[in-house]
């Protein structure tokens, strides 16, 4: 099986890289494209025996699996390249949100799913949002999920809930690393602790809160209880935060689902309303 991967950005060389380790797929069943080929150049000198293509059209040729990491900005023009030669055999993944299954079935002739990584992948972590097109058939599901199963958990998700699920498996990270950075730095202020002592500690305890979460047991409400003894330090400092972040998150959702949106009818503007003569398939 030969994957090709065009795009090898932060998420797309984040992807190689975790295939590679995670001993998913060898140097040599991958081969990759991008716009600025020195990237894939630096890769291949990391994992010797991966395949630097020339071209996007190349990749695709020589791929059963082709992994599309590319901004939504760049679609278009990708696909116009690689249509001729996206031979109905060929399973091709999009990475990328805001670019529908139906955008990507009007426009390519082969095999389309969507599969929304995670930077947690990168230490065979967390969870992969797995989208299916019309063509996808069981074993092309199963060969997809098999893969991704060495650096994550493939979760099936609708595409309809594409943005909220990416909120929290993909975006999430950002979001928790946020929270612990403000927090450590006002650890830093008011006390005084060492920054570094404090980030290793915050680091720590939210490695062994994921497990709890997912290996232990508990969910998110027995976990407040466990800790929060009636009266205590820790419940007193919930009851801040419970009051301080009031409609925080909503308004969270309401601007990640704003700029999906938006970045939706780009895409769509993009691929089709100069394209009345667009050959259907």
């Amino acid at each position: 099986m030969k994957v090709g991967f065009i795009g090898t950005g932060s998420m797309g060389s984040t992807l190689i890289e975790a295939l590679i380790q995670s001993g998913a797929l060898e140097p040599e069943q991958i081969i990759a494209s991008n716009r600025t080929i020195q990237k894939v150049h630096n890769l291949a000198s990391q994992y010797p025996g991966l395949q630097v293509a020339l071209s996007n059209t190349e990749t695709v040729e020589q791929s059963d699996i082709v992994f599309l990491c590319v901004k939504p900005s760049e679609f278009k023009h990708v696909l116009d390249e690689i249509a001729e030669k996206a031979h109905a055999a060929l399973i091709l993944v999009s990475i990328t949100s805001p670019v529908l299954i139906k955008h990507l079935e009007s426009s390519l002739k082969c095999k389309i799913a969507k599969i929304i990584p995670s930077i947690t992948n990168y230490v065979w972590s967390g969870a992969s949002l797995c989208m299916y097109g019309s063509r996808i058939q069981t074993e092309d599901r199963l060969l997809l999920e098999q893969l991704m199963m060495a650096i994550s958990r493939p979760l099936q998700v609708s595409e309809q809930f594409t943005r909220i699920t990416s909120d929290l498996a993909s975006c999430g990270p950002a979001f928790l690393a946020f929270f612990l950075q403000k927090w450590v730095g006002a650890a830093v202020e008011e006390t005084g602790i060492d920054r570094e002592e404090a980030s290793r500690l915050a680091c720590e305890m939210l490695l062994g809160t994921g497990k709890l979460l997912t290996e232990g047991g508990f969910t998110l409400e027995q976990l407040q209880q466990r800790v929060a003894v009636p009266g205590g330090i820790t419940a007193e400092a919930l009851r801040l935060l419970n009051d301080e972040l009031e409609g925080v998150f909503q308004k969270l959702i309401g601007v990640t689902h704003a700029k999906y949106e938006e970045d939706l009818e780009k895409v769509h503007a993009q691929l089709f309303d100069h394209e009345i003569n667009r050959p259907q398939y």
